[in-house]
Parts: structure tokens; sequence; C-alpha cells
């Protein structure tokens, strides 16, 4: 009968006990749960405050121009009439010849450091290639403008100029100045400056490949070429877009490589020479003496260069989903 009595008195107290570990555990759960939900709508939060902060301040803009202040090109302090077409051109044509220049030369990188590349050189290689990305812009601006703009306008914008400055149809493209600044010196400089993110993203992708579909591949007797184009690339697209978007990110936002060595001109570019500005170069360089509508221009400009941004991203996520559903299909 003690006996008895002694086992029911343990079995309760055990249960007691896991009911007072679970009770913990849910409320441990409960306040991660809260903790990391705070951590989201925090970042939500900062991110609707700077989008509203942007737009009330821009608002007088908006509000005097209208939807013309998106094609207008006068750039008058004085008179305070503005447009933002020049800013926005310029913005798009030096990232969009970054990333002509730099996710060539970054797939070129991811490939041979994850396919052909030697085993002892992988590390040090791809450590090089990604302290490229811990330089200050900066720094790369003033290499843009003291060291590769005058090896830039003598043994490229000059030969250039001379062979095809003349031609037809693409003789335009090669005209102006050879100072070594400009729409296509701001490219390259951007080129640099992204290369590391999006070599780094692409070889981290190709490298998650199930090494098993690789050797498949080299069983059946693929070459190289065919294995990253038929294997590597299809099973691991969504990251190289990622990788993409995120270096053109990059290039859409960077301010002072490309205000060293675009020229900052506030006319429209009439080819790959000539000077040029961009949305956060004209930030850079006015911001700090801008008043009235002038400063609330440049908060609409600041407005329309994350709306440029969102719009970006939000063709990558449409073109993976598109993706997606092909594969499924």
């Amino acid at each position: 009968m003690t006996s008895t009595t002694s086992d029911s008195s343990a079995s309760e107290r055990a249960a007691t006990n896991m009911a007072a570990v679970a009770k913990r555990q849910r409320l441990q759960d409960m306040v991660f749960h809260r903790l990391t939900q705070s951590f989201s709508l925090l970042v939500l939060i900062a991110l609707v405050g700077i989008i509203a902060s942007l737009f009330y301040n821009a608002w007088p803009t908006f509000a005097k121009f209208g939807a013309h202040f998106l094609w207008y090109v006068e750039w008058d302090i004085i008179n305070e009439e503005f447009g933002a077409a020049i800013s926005i051109v310029g913005t798009v044509l030096s990232a969009g010849l970054a990333m002509l220049i730099a996710v060539p030369l970054a797939f070129g990188i991811a490939v041979f450091l994850t396919e052909t590349c030697p085993v002892w050189l992988r590390r040090p290689l791809g450590t090089a290639v990604e302290l490229l990305a811990a330089v200050p812009s900066i720094i790369y601006g003033m290499f843009g403008l003291f060291v590769f703009a005058p090896v830039y306008a003598d043994y490229l914008q000059v030969p250039l100029q001379s062979v095809l400055g003349g031609m037809p149809l693409v003789g335009w493209l090669f005209g102006g100045a050879t100072n070594g600044l400009g729409i296509l010196a701001a490219g390259i400089i951007l080129a640099f400056m992204v290369l590391p993110f999006v070599a780094a993203v692409m070889r981290d992708v190709f490298e998650v490949t199930p090494p098993i579909l690789r050797e498949s591949a080299y069983g059946l007797g693929c070459t190289t070429w065919e294995v990253v184009s038929k294997v590597v690339l299809p099973y691991t697209q969504k990251g190289v877009i990622g990788g993409v978007m995120l270096g053109l990110g990059r290039a859409l936002g960077e301010t002072m490589a490309v205000t060293f060595v675009i020229g900052n001109a506030n006319r429209m570019p009439t080819s790959l020479f000539s000077p040029g500005t961009s949305i956060a170069s004209v930030l850079a360089n006015e911001f700090g003496e801008a008043e009235g509508l002038h400063f609330n221009t440049l908060f609409a400009l600041g407005f329309l260069l994350f709306c440029i941004t969102f719009v970006v991203l939000a063709m990558a996520k449409w073109l993976i989903i598109r993706t997606e559903k092909a594969k499924g299909n």
C-alpha cells in the first residue's frame, strides 16, 4: 500500500514537472516568436518611415511639376526650374554599362573558381575577389579619377574615337572630349565595384550544386561548358538572378565613385564619352547648399531612386517566379 502511494506520488510529481517544463517552453517560444516578429516589424516600420519622409519632403516639387518632372531636362537653380530626366538617364546608363561589363566577368570568375581552378588556389583567389567588396567607394572614386581616367583617356578613348568615331550608325557613340571622364568611365568604375558582389554570390550558388549532378554529366561525356550551361546554371538560376540584382542595386545607388568620374554635367549625354550626372551624384554635389524648392527637388530625386530600385527588385522577383513556373510546367 505504501509502495503504491509513493509510486503514484512520484508519477504526479513527474507529470507536474513535465507540465511545468512544457509551460516554460511554450513561454520561451512565445517570447522568441514575438521578439523576432518585432525585429521584422521594426525593419518594415523603418522602410515605411523612409518612404514617407522622402515623399513628404518631395511633395512641393511633385505638386509644382507633376509627372512632367520625370522627363523635363531643365535644371535651373536660380529660376527654380527642375527636371529629373538627365539624372535618371545618367543613373540607368551608368548602371546598365556596369552590369554589361561586370556580369560576364563575374560569371567567368565563378566558373573558374568552382570548375577548373586548382584546389590550392581556390581559397586565396576567392578571398582576394571578396576583399574587393571591402574597399570603400571613395577609394574607387579616387582611383578612377587619378589613376584610371588618364590611362582610359590615352589608351581607350583616343583609339576608339579615331577608329570608330567616323563610322556610320555607331560613330556618334564615341564622340566628345577624350578627357577620361564620362558615362562609360563611370560604368567601368561601377563594374569594378559590383564585380566582387556578383562573383561571390555566383560562386557560392555554383558550389551548392550537388556533386552527383556534375559527376553524372561528366560521366555522360559532357564538356565543362555543357556541365555549366545545362546542369549548374539551371539548378542555380534563382541564386544567379539574385546576385545580379544585388550588383545592380549597388550600381544604381552608388554615390562617391560615380561623382568622381561621371563628369557632373547637367546635360543629356550624347555619347559614351560625354559627361553626365546621376541621381546619387546630384545629391552628393548639391545637398549641402540646397534650400527652398531646390531642397525639395533633391528629396524628389531620392524618392525616384528608391522607386527605380524597387522596380528593379520587383522585376527580379517576377522573373524568378516566372522561371519557377516554367520549370514546373
